[in-house]
């Protein structure tokens, strides 16, 4: 199993409309249960993780490929962007 984290440094004032906009976006997704969203409480300031869990990276490529193609996901991401200022993913693989 695979742990994929991608950190969003958001805009100020940004960071909490980013995160709902995530969750509005993912909450009608068939993956909306293997996908938590965060904010910053301790560390850097507005701060936005979405951590999601993965079988294998083929299958997170497959579903990712999904997203991008979906019109209703695309649209209801439309000026996501315009909302943070860096990001970066990170991949875990888990130790059993």
């Amino acid at each position: 199993m695979f742990i994929i984290r991608e950190t969003f440094t958001a805009k100020p004032g940004n960071a909490s409309k980013l995160a709902k906009m995530f969750r509005e976006a993912l909450s009608a997704t068939p993956v909306r249960n293997t996908v938590r969203i965060m904010t910053d409480f301790v560390g850097p300031f507005n701060t936005v993780v979405l951590e999601t869990e993965a079988e294998d990276l083929a299958s997170y490529e497959k579903q990712m490929q999904e997203y991008m193609n979906d019109t209703k996901m695309r649209e209801k991401m439309t000026g996501y962007t315009e909302m943070y200022l860096a990001g970066k993913r990170e991949i875990y693989r888990v130790v059993d």
